[in-house]
Order: C-alpha cells, then structure tokens, then sequence
C-alpha cells in the first residue's frame, strides 16, 4: 500500500531543496503535511501533488521545464504589476494535469526582476509566451509612473 510518510529532511533531500524552502511551502499551503509532536510527516501522495507526479504508479513518460527569466530595469511598482500578471496567467489557465509552479522576486538595488518558473514544458511556453507579448507590447505596464527608461 502507498502510505509512505516523509520527514521534512527526507522531502528536502528527495527534491533537491532546503528544509527552510520545505517547511515554507509546508506554511504557505503548497504543500500538505501532518503535524507530529514537533516534525512534520508528508504522505506520498501529497509529495506527489507538490511535484506533478500523477498518482497513479504507472510509470508514464512527462518532461519538466526549469525556467528563470531574469529582467534588467525593472522597478517596484512594475514587478508587482508584473508578478501579479504572472500569477494570475497561472490561476487562470490553471490545469491540474500540468501545473506550474512560478516564484517572483525582485532586487530594488539593482532593479531586477527574476521569474522562477517550474512545471511542464507546454504550460511553461504559454507562460512564457504570456511574458514576452508583455514585455514587447506597448501596453504601459513595465513603464514608471510620468517616466521612462532609456
């Protein structure tokens, strides 16, 4: 029967992550897990859920996109305008079969923005196609309030 529990250490180890950046998607909702004492336990199937993996053990072949898309001149006001489009592009379009996972994060000083985007090939080049029409449009959405960069 598939009931394996996981540590958070375990999870960490078997995804390639911190047991910080596990224990908060654990916070965040991202993913479930069952509070023992004082850890953690993580059920197979909701690991599963996390990473896209299909419930089922039939093995089936799937292919998954790392992506970071890293933008130069960006300010505040824009990459929150940006990162919500972003996410609400994932909402929205959302597939359960396909899902995407998208993190955002910006550096004021050097007025970067990074989008971190995870998840299968096709929903990450709809993304991503969603991304450069932004970018190459003339919409007024990345431009600073009664300014612009040159």
């Amino acid at each position: 029967m598939g009931n394996d529990m996981y540590s958070v250490e375990q999870v960490a180890e078997l995804l390639g992550l911190h047991v910080r950046t596990v224990r908060g998607y654990i916070r965040a909702g991202r993913l479930r897990a069952v509070r023992i004492g004082k850890q953690y336990r993580i059920a197979r199937a909701d690991l599963d859920a996390l990473t896209g993996r299909p419930a089922s053990s039939a093995p089936s072949a799937t292919a998954e996109v790392s992506s970071i898309v890293q933008l130069d001149g960006v300010d505040r006001a824009a990459a929150d305008r940006l990162a919500t489009l972003v996410l609400a592009g994932v909402n929205t379009h959302h597939d359960p079969d396909r899902p995407l996972r998208v993190q955002t994060v910006h550096d004021e000083e050097r007025h970067r923005m990074k989008i971190v985007i995870l998840g299968d090939v096709a929903a990450t080049a709809d993304l991503l196609r969603l991304v450069d029409a932004v970018l190459g449009g003339d919409n007024g959405l990345l431009a600073g309030e009664g300014a612009e960069r040159g």
